[in-house]
Formats: structure tokens, C-alpha cells, sequence
């Protein structure tokens, strides 16, 4: 029989404190991570241990008893309905705010206290080392002895968005208190160093996504301005590689290779600052970079990308405010089924609506010349163009569609799917159904007069989402039926 070896944690133990109980998920985590570390360490240099080594994620739990409903308002802060409720926690020092403010509202709107302890899952000893630089889990064969006979390993049947997805069956267990487990969380915050190539640690609570490198340029240019402000709010500017400045003339080393989507961090000391990612071209990327966002629950995503017209009214340069989508990017299909509606966010709608006045200077029936609210269609064939015009066309004009991109539909619909406000501002770079393509010197022009104003607004929403309650932002129309009570 083999030997398991485990740390010695302390037993679970309840709290009405939210800084304490956050405390003692930090010093769980931090016990259970050095155990593995050292452990692997010692079996890399010595060889093949004898026993098994094991230690778990840290938990909280919550036990309510009353059907009595809190502010009908709110849409997170509370468990719907009586029983026992828990949800494994990874890195707490990174989410010590986000645990800190959820607890908070748990304690406070069941009047019962949380109860902090050990889980019953391992952690995974890749995600035990992620963190220390000085170690690295070798591949397959290479480390002198079988892993998993060792330690425990990522287990894929139980990483997975069956909470988010509403068909997570706890009839047996205790009900999810948050949309991700553990294991999904530390699963994505690996996923995103890679494609990124910048820290979790970096990101901030407004997420903008774009299309095009071009915008980078313009990002760095805001954050320099920022940085050179003292009453801006903004510390630091993080590029690709973790390069950080927090003066406006220092300089900013650039890799040799960018990552898949390179990210840029415009920071502020709690985490309400702005990150801009450009996920490329495509559904695929746009599901791939949402889909880990996600985890580090930020407030709201935007996209701001190009975008094909589809009315001869529209003028290279307008911009489209979506209200609905039309999803025929497929890559979501098994998560999210197409008939479910991803309605538009009243408070995102009015930000970005706002935001495009102020910069424009346009307001009202005038602000109507540049900027038209309607469906865009997303597709996932970037040469749609070149496709029997019959069927495209004719369903682009059933569906009202007034722009088509290849990546907003998706981020709207995991927005939905993850409970993250979402919007979209497209700016018009071709109107491919009237004869005005995308060739490179309409599109170099477009670019040098756009991109700077466009950038501009999508800055501006996220400033005045920044200023919302959350309460307010984090809608209603987000939540099902069942629903966790963590955001």
C-alpha cells in the first residue's frame, strides 16, 4: 500500500472576520504549495521517492438554513437558496481583494460566518511550481521516475466550465459558491502567461480587446501621457515580456517575438486601471483570450475592432455601437447554444454611447452621421466575400446585420456565458458589398486618421464604468436561475 504524505494543516475553522478568513486561505495555499515544491524538488535530485506526496486547495464553505430573501436588487453577494455551499481557492494572494469583497457580502447578507479548511482535491504539482521560478515540471520520462506515481497532476474531467455552463450537477455535494473551481482557475492563469506573455498578476478590471496591432501604438502613447499626470490615478504601463515603466520618457524594451496576443497593462494601484489585448483575427482567438479573462472576473470587456459596413450609408471611418449579435462564429455552439439571446447591457450601451459623443463633439441627431446602433454579424470565414453571394447576403438582410467582424459576437456571448459586462464599438475599415475593399492604401489612410479616436472612446467607456457602482454594472440580466453568489 502505498504512502501518502500530506501536510499538516490546520482543521477547518469558521470566521465573521473577511480579512481573517482571507488570511487563512493565503496560509493554507502557502503551507500546501511549499509542501509540493520541496517535495519535488527533493525527488528530482534524490530520485524516485517512496511514498506519494499530496496536499490540497484550500476551501470555503458556507451552511445557510433560510429560504428569506436578501435585496432583490443585487445580483451576487448570496446563495439561492438553503444548504451547504463551498468552492475550492487557488492563489488567494492574487485574488485577495476579489475573495476579501465576496466574503464580505456572504457573511454580511446570510448573517453566518464562513468556514475556512483544507479541500478534498489535490493540487496538481504543475500548478504548485507555476509560481516559483526556480523549478519546472519536466516532460514526460525526463525526471527519472513516473510523475503521477508521485504527485498529483491536472485531471482534465474535472477542469472543465460545467458551472458556468449551467450543467453542473451538485445533488451529492455542496452547491458552487463561485463560476470557477480551482483547478479551471490555476488551469487559465497558466493559459494566459503563455498566450500573453505578461503575469495575471498585471491584468486590470477593464479589458479592451482589438483586432489590430496598430492600436498598441496609440495605448502606449495614453499610458506615457498618464504616467506624466500625477493626479491621472495611473502607476505603471506593462508591455508584452513584463516590462514595466512607471515614468513617461523611459524607455520600453520590446521582445524579439511577440506572443500570440500580445497584452499591455495600464495599471493603478487597485486594480481599476485598463489592459488592452489584441487577440488577432478570428473566433478562435477571440474564445481562447475570454475564455481565461474570465477567470480573474474583471468588470467589463469591450471590444474595439474593424469591421465590415453592410449599408451603403455608412462611410469608412463611422462607428457601430452592436446591440445584438448575429452568431455564425460556431466556436461556442456545445458551450452556449445559438437560440439563447445576448442581450444588450443598458449601462455598457450608455458608456460607449456617451463616450463616442465626448470625443467626437457630436451629440444627439448629429452624433447619428457617424455612429449607427444595430446587429453585427460575426462569421468565421475571413473570405466570406468570395462565397455565392445568394445565401450570405440574403440572411445578412433578414437578420438587420449593419456590420460584420469575425470576433465581437463571441466575446458578447462568453461575456453572457462568464457573467462579464460586455459591449461593442466597431469602426467601418470597408464596405466589401459596395465595391470600397480593404486594400492597402485606403487602408493605411483609414488607419492614421481612426485608430487614435477609436481608441479614445473605448478608454473613455471603461472611465465611466469605472466610476459605476458594481452593484449597478454587474446586471441582472447576467445571473440564471441558480446562480453562485460569488461575481
Amino acid at each position: 500500500m502505498t504512502i501518502i504524505k500530506t501536510p499538516d494543516a490546520p482543521k477547518p475553522e469558521q470566521f465573521t472576520d473577511p480579512k481573517a478568513a482571507v488570511a487563512r486561505l493565503e496560509a493554507l495555499y502557502g503551507q500546501a504549495t511549499r509542501f509540493l515544491c520541496d517535495s519535488f524538488s527533493a525527488a528530482i535530485e534524490h530520485g524516485a521517492p517512496t511514498a506519494r506526496f499530496r496536499a490540497y486547495y484550500p476551501e470555503i464553505r458556507i451552511r445557510t438554513s433560510s429560504y428569506a430573501h436578501v435585496d432583490s436588487r443585487l445580483s451576487f453577494g448570496h446563495v439561492s437558496e438553503p444548504g451547504i455551499h463551498a468552492t475550492t481557492v487557488t492563489r488567494p494572494d492574487l485574488f485577495r481583494s476579489y475573495l476579501t469583497q465576496q466574503i464580505a457580502l456572504l457573511i454580511k447578507n446570510h448573517d453566518q460566518p464562513v468556514t475556512i479548511g483544507p479541500s478534498d482535491t489535490p493540487i496538481p504539482v504543475h500548478f504548485a511550481v507555476a509560481n516559483n521560478p526556480d523549478l519546472h515540471v519536466p516532460q514526460q520520462g525526463a525526471a527519472g521516475f513516473t510523475l503521477r506515481d508521485v504527485f498529483d497532476v491536472p485531471d482534465l474531467t474535472t477542469t472543465n466550465d460545467d458551472i458556468v455552463n449551467g450543467v453542473y450537477d451538485h445533488e451529492d455535494e455542496a452547491g458552487p459558491l463561485a463560476l470557477f473551481t480551482a483547478q479551471r482557475v490555476d488551469y487559465s492563469l497558466a493559459r494566459l502567461a503563455h498566450y500573453t506573455a505578461t503575469d495575471p498578476s498585471h491584468f486590470q478590471n477593464h479589458v479592451l480587446f482589438t483586432n489590430y496591432q496598430f492600436y498598441v501604438s496609440e495605448f502606449e502613447n495614453y499610458a506615457r501621457a498618464q504616467l506624466a499626470d500625477p493626479d491621472s490615478g495611473y502607476t505603471s504601463f506593462v508591455s508584452t515580456g513584463n516590462v514595466e515603466i512607471k515614468g513617461s520618457e523611459e524607455e520600453l524594451l520590446q521582445p524579439l517575438k511577440l506572443p500570440q496576443m500580445p497584452t499591455y497593462h495600464l495599471k493603478r494601484e487597485d486594480g481599476s486601471g485598463i489592459t488592452l489585448v489584441n487577440i488577432g483575427v478570428g473566433p478562435s482567438n477571440a474564445k481562447t483570450a475570454t475564455d481565461h479573462i474570465a477567470v480573474l472576473r474583471p468588470h467589463a470587456w469591450l471590444m474595439v475592432g474593424h469591421c465590415a459596413g453592410l449599408r451603403n450609408t455608412q462611410a469608412l471611418g463611422d462607428f457601430v455601437l452592436a446591440h445584438a449579435y448575429l452568431r455564425e462564429d460556431k466556436v461556442l455552439d456545445d458551450d452556449l447554444p445559438v437560440w439563447v439571446p445576448i442581450p444588450p447591457l443598458a449601462e455598457v450601451q450608455v458608456a460607449l454611447e456617451s463616450a463616442v459623443a465626448e470625443v467626437t463633439e457630436l451629440e444627439g441627431y448629429e452624433l447619428k452621421r457617424i455612429m449607427r446602433t444595430g446587429t453585427v454579424a460575426s462569421v468565421d470565414n475571413r473570405n466570406w466575400e468570395l462565397r455565392d453571394q445568394s445565401g450570405p447576403v440574403q440572411r445578412l438582410s433578414q437578420s438587420r446585420a449593419i456590420a460584420l467582424d469575425m470576433e465581437s459576437a463571441t466575446i458578447a456571448a462568453n461575456g453572457y456565458r462568464f457573467r462579464v459586462p460586455y459591449g461593442t464599438l466597431l469602426c467601418v475599415s470597408d464596405k466589401p458589398l459596395h465595391g470600397e475593399l480593404k486594400l492597402p492604401g485606403m487602408a493605411s489612410a483609414f488607419y492614421t486618421t481612426q485608430v487614435s479616436r477609436h481608441l479614445a472612446i473605448g478608454i473613455r467607456a471603461m472611465e465611466h464604468l469605472r466610476g459605476m457602482p458594481l452593484e449597478r454594472l454587474h446586471s441582472r440580466k447576467l445571473r440564471s436561475f441558480d446562480e453562485t453568489a460569488f461575481l
